[in-house]
């Protein structure tokens, strides 16, 4: 059964950096019955994600940068391992990819193949996440890379073999969930083999 929701009413709690809502609502039970709840809900828009690689060398690309949640949450260093990503904006998914693939790692990729889409944290956030896959060569390498100033980004470029890679992710040290999925996937297709 499919709950059916009425009486929706939003209060903004934050919407300092993004928006913080909180949802009041019924949502009918398998019994025809209605219940009341009350959640709250991260709105930080749509994002995308990508990862790089060449299939002669054998090699993907990942970044490293400080994530102040990560280091609340017990990472010592705060520094994270992950794919290229970033916030659609007002881009295309596609575009937007394509953009952050040239100023997080300096490289200038024309082909991108969307391979699924999936919400990260759907229990508190409403983000969207597009995943992309796409082909790099040395050639495409148009500048350093590492973010942008004016977002306050210090972003650090990694070209790695993809075997190693896997270990990262085995041994736990690549722990984010979107980069994880990437990796998987590209196991999973063997593309890289």
């Amino acid at each position: 059964m499919t709950p059916k929701v009425r009486n929706l009413q939003t209060e903004i709690l934050s919407d300092n950096w993004y928006t913080l809502k909180k949802i009041s609502y019924e949502i009918s039970k398998e019994d025809g019955s209605w219940s009341t709840q009350m959640r709250e809900a991260y709105d930080r828009g749509n994002g995308a994600t990508i990862l790089l690689y060449n299939k002669e060398e054998k090699t993907i690309i990942l970044t490293r940068q400080f994530r102040l949640p990560t280091y609340i949450n017990g990472n010592e260093s705060g520094m994270l391992i992950e794919a290229c990503a970033g916030l659609l904006d007002d881009n295309n998914p596609e575009d937007c990819i394509r953009k952050e693939v040239q100023e997080e790692t300096g490289y200038d990729i024309s082909h991108v193949e969307k391979i699924f889409e999936a919400y990260m944290s759907p229990g508190s956030v409403t983000e969207i996440l597009y995943f992309f896959i796409g082909e790099y060569a040395k050639s495409m390498k148009t500048s350093e890379g590492g973010g942008l100033e004016d977002e306050q980004e210090s972003i650090e470029v990694l070209e790695l073999p993809f075997h190693l890679a896997i270990q990262m992710m085995n041994s736990g040290e690549i722990k984010d969930a979107k980069t994880i999925m990437l990796l998987q996937y590209m196991q999973l297709k063997q593309i890289l083999d």
